[in-house]
């Protein structure tokens, strides 16, 4: 048996999809037949009771949810030089520490613009939700810009798979003019021999700027 990561193209899983390409590891990947920013198909509950994708099934049946835990997954079962550190070392730790900050407080926030009505039930609210969440998503790329200001990568001058996420995340909340690291870091991901295929299936289609092409 393999594992198998269940996506939507467009969404969160690439992340995963492309962790799995540069661990170098093989996979079978089933894409949903969903467009992103719509609810999934209710079958898929049959897979994944929440109803979200990414999903991973590991070779002995063992799902796992969230693009964070599915990634610290796989950096910390193949560690190497474009996955991530050692398990259980302080850059490993690190590492937890983006991947867990970028679900909680970024992917989390930009989801309440693809599904508002998941965060109030005041559909007069909805102007204000979204005007404090995309400020509460200023703030927290203004943390990942200055963290950037001495090494162009999370960790340092290493990519890792806490760098593709945040890339994916930026490339969502779209490129500001005062945050040129965050910007230069989804550009390096985008243009990364190993994870620019997965890039352009994924998102070439789907946003104005061409990212991996500075």
């Amino acid at each position: 048996m393999t594992y198998t990561l269940y996506n939507r193209p467009g969404s969160g899983g690439f992340a995963c999809e492309a962790a799995f390409e540069l661990a170098g590891q093989p996979y079978e990947l089933i894409s949903l037949d969903s467009k992103p920013s719509t609810p999934i198909p209710e079958d898929f509950k049959t897979i994944n009771p929440w109803g979200q994708v990414p999903t991973l099934i590991t070779p002995d049946g063992t799902m796992v949810t969230e693009t964070g835990a599915i990634l610290i997954y796989i950096a910390g079962k193949w560690p190497g030089p474009q996955t991530g550190p050692e398990p259980w070392t302080d850059a490993h730790a690190t590492l937890m520490r983006w991947c867990v900050f970028l679900s909680a407080n970024l992917y989390e926030g930009i989801l309440r613009f693809a599904f508002t009505d998941r965060y109030t039930t005041d559909p007069n609210g909805h102007r204000a939700l979204l005007e404090a969440q995309a400020a509460r998503n200023q703030q927290a790329f203004e943390l990942l810009e200055a963290e950037l200001a001495d090494t162009p990568f999370l960790l340092g001058d290493t990519m890792s798979v806490a760098d593709v996420y945040m890339a994916m995340l930026y490339s969502w909340h779209r490129e500001r003019e005062n945050l040129p690291r965050c910007t230069a870091l989804t550009h390096a991901v985008a243009g990364h021999p190993v994870v620019a295929p997965v890039w352009q299936r994924n998102f070439a289609s789907r946003q104005r700027t061409d990212w991996g092409n500075p």
